[in-house]
């Protein structure tokens, strides 16, 4: 097998490279995966994943006006947990895995892009998957996102097996299940998102339409398209969409109070057609959405384990552990670098633990909770931050989301099912949340 330098070229090494001498491509030969860049290590996962925004040393001489857009710039601020760096690995397995059996050499993978694949006897291996699980606002997401970033999106190959002119190659394809859960509206976003993808108008027929009549006929046609410029992923996001609560005289009736309310099936078209992308486009999958999504999908599907051949990545609020919060190390103790007072507020575990509390350790009310108490401490003239800013913030700023975070301290069932995704993604709350935020 000949070795080719991930590193600095994609030429074969050369005897004594200092660069890339200890490697071997195990994709190599394979034209798929030759522009996918280097297999990540741990270290390059973490640094490619990591953003810390800028923040000045001193706030001594910075107008408050000044400071709000600062403060603004929190928002960006990533540090991956363990479960994310896990995540970028699998999503790694999963797209170079997926090309390591479409290999354009092979006969059988143009059976497969020509749809005959079944009729000429040819076995393939089930299609990959992976499963992501959250409540909303842990980071489940833009962790999704970011391990796909790490990943070249579009690969143009000017020279490809069996074709005339070149082809461009999808490696991934990222789409929010829309809150209907019907096909037909899965079906434009999966269009209207290749389409921007790859600059192409390829579904200008259907989405020309005001509306898409046959879901399913257009979701195979999508399928199709897919198929023949390989993509490598398909990331579906928010699969809780899929399904829906019971009405309410169903959850009234259930037998103990402590059940669960049950979710429903939208419609079985988006579901199975999902299930057939992996049985015979063979393109892997990933899914992500909340618990109730989750595991409704499970009960529904009597592949669960092929949904989590890749693994289940289980994203979880922070929890307040001292000895796992230590100063300088923790996601924590780096929020608190961003302090946009002249006097900060030192970072013990006693704040912390309020925090925490306050927000039931779910990162994106951590951010906003940290933004809302600088407001707080912005209407005092001694310039600092006080750990009771965060408790009166929490009861103003955040007030509509206190129920939902005591049901999720709580770990009652009862409670958190009446929160069916706990920290409920309301675009019209946060929408108003960060406009009060940035307004002077």
């Amino acid at each position: 097998m000949r070795r080719r330098c991930w590193r600095c070229c994609d030429r074969p090494i050369k005897w004594g490279c200092p660069v890339a001498d200890d490697f071997v491509d195990p994709y190599d030969g394979n034209v798929l995966t030759s522009g996918l860049g280097g297999i990540l290590s741990i270290p390059e996962i973490l640094a490619a994943h990591t953003h810390r925004p800028f923040c000045p040393p001193s706030m001594g001489d910075v107008p408050l006006h000044v400071r709000l857009h600062f403060l603004m710039s929190i928002r960006d601020l990533h540090m991956p947990p363990l479960e994310e760096r896990r995540l970028s690995q699998t999503v790694s397995l999963l797209v170079r895995q997926g090309y390591h059996h479409r290999n354009p050499d092979a006969a059988a993978t143009w059976g497969l892009v020509s749809g005959q694949a079944h009729r000429q006897g040819i076995l393939l291996p089930t299609a990959c998957a992976g499963c992501v699980g959250g409540i909303s606002g842990v980071g489940k997401t833009e962790a999704c996102l970011r391990s796909l970033a790490c990943l070249p999106q579009v690969v143009r190959h000017e020279r490809f097996p069996r074709l005339l002119g070149g082809l461009t190659q999808v490696t991934w394809q990222s789409v929010e299940v829309p809150p209907s859960g019907k096909a037909v509206h899965l079906a434009r976003a999966l269009m209207e998102a290749w389409e921007t993808t790859t600059g192409e108008r390829r579904f200008g027929d259907w989405l020309d339409k005001d509306t898409i009549r046959d879901g399913v006929r257009a979701l195979d046609e999508w399928r199709q398209v897919a198929t023949g410029r390989f993509l490598g992923l398909l990331h579906l996001d928010e699969i809780q969409n899929l399904f829906k609560l019971q009405n309410l005289r169903q959850r009234r009736t259930r037998k103990r109070a402590s059940e669960l309310p049950e979710l429903s099936i939208v419609e079985d078209q988006a579901l199975r057609w999902i299930l057939q992308l992996t049985n015979t486009a063979h393109i892997p999958l990933l899914v992500s959405g909340t618990p109730d999504g989750i595991g409704a999908l499970s009960k529904r599907l009597s592949t669960l384990q092929r949904l989590n051949s890749f693994g289940y990545h289980e994203f979880n609020p922070i929890a307040f552990i001292p000895e796992q919060n230590p100063p300088g190390g923790s996601w924590m103790s780096v929020l608190g670098q961003y302090q946009y007072v002249k006097n900060p507020l030192t970072m013990d575990d006693e704040v912390v633990r309020l925090i925490i509390d306050l927000t039931g350790g779910v990162q994106r009310l951590i951010i906003a909770l940290w933004f809302a108490a600088h407001r707080v401490a912005f209407e005092r003239d001694s310039d600092d931050l006080r750990k009771e800013d965060f408790t009166t913030a929490a009861t103003t700023w955040l007030a509509p989301l206190i129920p939902a975070v005591a049901a999720l301290r709580s770990r009652d069932p009862e409670k958190m099912a009446r929160y069916h995704d706990l920290v409920p993604h309301d675009a019209a709350f946060w929408t108003s949340f960060w406009g009060r935020a940035a307004a002077p």
